[in-house]
């Protein structure tokens, strides 16, 4: 069973740089696990041992464009063919960085996208 599996840039330097990898497995956990065989570090960056091999808190994982947290989790069954994406949350900023006002012009906001 082929599973294609889309790579974040920053997971990229485990897959030799490759954008896209192919994987097997019943399952996500499964998935993973096969992925580590072939791209040694993987799985832990995916995969959070501490808390129950659960996905860690800041990657997310679609299968087929769905988010697999609204599905089985790490147990979320997978057929052939299926696409898999693994996504880190972005999230940050600083405290010291305040938002910019809105200039307005003729009764609308300027420069707001």
């Amino acid at each position: 069973m082929a599973i294609e599996v889309r790579i974040p840039t920053i997971l990229r330097t485990y897959t030799d740089g490759a954008k896209a990898v192919e994987g097997n497995g019943e399952t996500l956990a499964e998935l993973f696990a096969d992925l580590e065989t072939r791209h040694a570090g993987i799985q832990e960056r995916i995969v959070d041992k501490a808390n129950g091999d659960q996905l860690r808190r800041f990657v997310n994982v679609y299968l087929n464009d769905e988010d697999v947290r609204f599905l089985d989790g790490i147990s979320t069954k997978l057929a052939d063919g299926d696409s898999v994406t693994i996504l880190p949350a972005v999230a940050g900023g600083s405290d010291a960085a305040q938002p910019r006002p809105a200039v307005v012009a003729a009764g609308r906001r300027v420069g707001m996208r």
